[in-house]
C-alpha cells in the first residue's frame, strides 16, 4: 500500500529488455533505497514495482509487457524523472489517500493554467474510469496523491486538479507537459462500493 506523499523524484538509470515481453528498470532514489531490501514495494509514478536488487542508491525492479503497455512507463526513457514513494508501513502517517500501485488507465494533459500561487492542470480521463471520479475526491496522478477541484463527465470526461508550490516544486506535476500521458488510480473506496452494490443487485434477482 502507499499514499500518495511522494518521497523524491528518481531517475531513470537504465531499461534493459530481457525479451520483447519484460524489461530490467534501474532507478536512482538514494532516499528510498536507504533501507531497501530484495522484494520491497516502490512505486514508481504510481506503479507498484518489486525491488530485485539494490546497489549504489539504486534499485532495479522487473517490468512486465502488461505493466508496460497499460502505464506511463512504457515511454520512459534514461535520464527520465520519476515519482517514487516506498510502501507504508503499520506506523506511517496517512497523509494522502489508500493506494495500491495498481495503474487503472493513463490520462492526457489537456491543459495548464497558472495562477500567482498555484497551478491548474485539466487531464482527460477513459470513460470508463470517468465513474469514480468525483469533485473534491482522491486521484492519483502518476503516483501523486491529489484532490480533484473539478470534473467533467459526458462523452470527453476530464479532471481538473490544483497544485501548490510543494507539489509542483517536489513532484513531476511540475514540469508534466501539455499532451504528456500519466498514470491514473482512482480512489480503490470507489471501486469496492461498486462491487458490493453489484453483488446487492444479483442477489435480489
Amino acid at each position: 500500500m502507499f499514499t500518495g506523499i511522494v518521497e523524491e523524484q528518481g531517475r531513470v538509470v537504465s531499461i534493459d529488455w530481457h525479451t520483447d515481453d519484460a524489461a530490467l528498470m534501474r532507478i536512482e532514489g538514494p532516499l528510498v533505497t536507504s533501507d531497501a531490501s530484495e522484494g520491497d514495494s516502490i512505486a514508481v509514478n504510481g506503479v507498484c514495482l518489486t525491488v530485485v536488487d539494490v546497489k549504489d542508491g539504486a534499485f532495479s525492479a522487473d517490468v512486465m509487457r502488461e505493466t508496460l503497455n497499460r502505464t506511463s512507463l512504457a515511454q520512459a526513457v534514461p535520464g527520465a524523472r520519476v515519482n517514487l514513494e516506498r510502501a507504508v508501513t503499520p506506523t506511517s502517517r496517512l497523509g494522502g489517500h489508500i493506494m495500491q500501485g495498481h495503474v487503472d488507465g493513463i490520462g492526457t494533459v489537456l491543459l495548464r493554467t497558472p495562477s500567482e500561487h498555484w497551478e491548474i492542470v485539466r487531464i482527460a480521463v477513459p470513460m470508463g474510469l470517468a465513474k469514480y471520479v468525483v469533485e473534491k475526491g482522491s486521484i492519483a496522478i502518476d503516483g501523486v496523491s491529489l484532490t480533484v477541484s473539478a470534473v467533467q463527465h459526458g462523452q470527453e470526461p476530464w479532471l481538473e486538479v490544483s497544485l501548490i508550490p510543494t507539489t509542483l516544486e517536489n513532484t513531476s506535476m511540475g514540469t508534466v507537459v501539455e499532451g504528456a500521458i500519466v498514470n491514473l488510480e482512482v480512489d480503490v473506496l470507489a471501486k469496492y462500493v461498486e462491487g458490493l452494490l453489484a453483488g446487492r443487485v444479483d442477489d435480489s434477482r
